[in-house]
């Protein structure tokens, strides 16, 4: 009991870290149907994989938009992979998938603790930080929806966002500087936040300024983080009309009106019928209603952060930054959204949960009664179950066969040169859905054929060419029409406009040109019972 009590911080790291790890460390292993990927990472892992692959060559080539640059993203976490995978030559799957989330899920753990500790001098805070920290969910499990029913991830899933996470641990290594009067490192680490995840350094540029009221120093780390990240931003990423748009109330429409969100249609019609009517009266009640259900709903038991908010008296610069980073994390997504792919801007909200987290922890810290400490624990706990539920079957959602593996290993050995592929099928896809695991191709549009042969193809992952505002729908039709065309020149001025060195075939008995490869001038290198590569000659 005295081991427990004494090593009760590292336990809850580890036990934390173990939990968060199961949503990654099973996806791209062999299995005997080939590779498996669970949740999200049949698409999000599979590009960051791609990406990873491509920066570790030393360019900044767009893996799935081939002879193009990289632009509108946030490349610190995938860079800091391709140096180590540069470093150390442990494969980018594994170190992706494997290494990299276990290792985060403690760091974050282990700032946590130290960055509560050295704020409250409380060990129970810190080790309740802890607790909501790792395990901190919303209530989508009463209403059988899930963790995000109220549009938000929650804290099982952080690894999952690779970015985020790393983000998570810069942003508290920076505050543990600060505590520590190590501005100039403090300056530097905000420095690089943005370009981990641009969310989180838009967050902390706002709660150091905020912050700098109560501790002068801060506003000399503010400016000089803001300056170098500036004089860094190698992507140019703004916070124009480019890439986000004033939308307000778009995340509270849709979790009233999405079947797999709150889906309550009848509250939906009212409030968007008020806002057509132009009664602003009922507009600001339904949807100052709507907000509540939102904040209160992704929160779950870490509303008990209102109550250490209350019991603030005397503000500490950590106080503001924390309040600041939790309102702006709450308000922003209310009336922004990202261009091309809406959904991306509640990022900021993960932010607020997280900060919440641990004022959470430093109120129940204050808790006498044995009743409240377990309601708490067991009114927390719910959403990691149900959403590790999805994670933990052995059949995954998505696939890549061990013929489709045999192909893009050999394909990576080849000379570098642009891939061809056929543009994704939704409607294969849709009728694929009943059998699970789908290959991925007939799983998303995805960077698998990047990712996995490490050469640049010519369209993939037409979701994240969403996200990062390319102009891709040309490509798109053009590659359809090469697939479609009879006309041998045509087909052949196509590959030569576009520099295309491979066609790779997935299921090529379904997905192949109309032209042989003899007739595009083309060799075929490889072939087994569900792919081709042809070769231009």
């Amino acid at each position: 009991m005295h081991f427990v009590t004494k090593y009760r911080r590292w336990l809850l790291i580890i036990i934390g870290s173990l939990v968060w790890s199961l949503t990654m460390i099973k996806s791209g292993w062999n299995y005997k149907y080939g590779l498996g990927f669970w949740g999200p990472n049949g698409h999000d892992g599979v590009w960051h994989v791609a990406l990873i692959e491509s920066l570790s060559k030393g360019g900044w080539d767009m893996p799935i938009f081939a002879s193009v640059t990289i632009k509108n993203y946030h490349l610190g976490f995938d860079l800091a992979l391709a140096a180590i995978h540069r470093l150390t030559s442990i494969p980018v799957p594994l170190l992706y998938w494997q290494l990299t989330p276990p290792l985060m899920a403690i760091l974050i753990g282990w700032c946590s603790y130290k960055f509560v500790v050295t704020w409250t001098k409380s060990e129970s805070a810190a080790i309740w930080a802890l607790f909501f920290t790792y395990f901190g969910g919303s209530w989508g499990w009463i209403l059988s929806k899930g963790e995000s029913a109220f549009w938000s991830q929650q804290a099982i899933s952080t690894l999952i966002n690779p970015p985020f996470a790393l983000s998570l641990v810069l942003l508290l290594l920076g505050l543990l500087l600060i505590q520590k009067q190590r501005y100039i490192l403090a300056a530097l680490i905000f420095a690089i936040l943005p370009h981990v995840k641009i969310y989180a350094g838009l967050l902390a540029f706002g709660g150091l300024l905020l912050a700098s009221f109560k501790n002068r120093k801060l506003i000399w780390v503010f400016a000089g983080s803001l300056v170098l990240y500036l004089a860094t931003n190698y992507q140019q990423l703004t916070t124009s009309s480019s890439l986000l748009v004033w939308q307000p109330g778009w995340y509270l429409e849709t979790m009233m009106s999405l079947s797999d969100r709150v889906g309550w249609q009848r509250y939906y019609s009212a409030m968007t019928n008020y806002h057509l009517g132009s009664e602003w009266i009922k507009v600001a009640l339904t949807y100052g209603i709507a907000f509540g259900i939102f904040g209160m709903g992704n929160m779950g038991t870490r509303l008990l952060a209102i109550k250490q908010i209350k019991r603030t008296s005397e503000l500490r610069w950590e106080d503001i930054f924390l309040f600041a980073v939790i309102f702006g994390g709450g308000i922003i997504p209310m009336f922004w959204l990202q261009t091309g792919t809406p959904w991306n801007t509640i990022q900021f909200f993960y932010y607020s949960l997280f900060f919440a987290a641990i004022l959470a922890g430093i109120a129940m810290s204050k808790a006498k009664s044995w009743i409240l400490i377990f309601l708490v624990i067991i009114l927390t706990l719910p959403t990691t179950w149900q959403t590790l539920k999805h994670y933990l079957p052995t059949r995954p959602p998505a696939k890549l066969s061990q013929e489709e593996f045999q192909a893009l290993q050999f394909l990576s050995r080849q000379s570098v040169g642009t891939v061809l592929t056929y543009p994704y099928d939704s409607i294969a896809a849709k009728q694929a859905e009943a059998n699970p695991p789908r290959p991925l191709y007939l799983y998303e549009s995805t960077a698998y054929v990047a990712a996995f042969s490490k050469q640049p193809v010519y369209l993939e992952d037409e979701v994240n060419l969403n996200i990062t505002n390319y102009s891709w729908h040309d490509r798109r039709q053009q590659s359809l029409d090469f697939f479609a065309t009879a006309d041998e020149s045509l087909a052949r001025k196509f590959l030569t406009d576009n520099s295309i060195s491979y066609i790779y075939l997935a299921e090529v008995a379904k997905y192949r040109p109309r032209l042989s490869d003899t007739q595009l001038e083309m060799t075929n290198i490889f072939e087994n019972s569900q792919v081709a590569i042809w070769k231009k000659k």
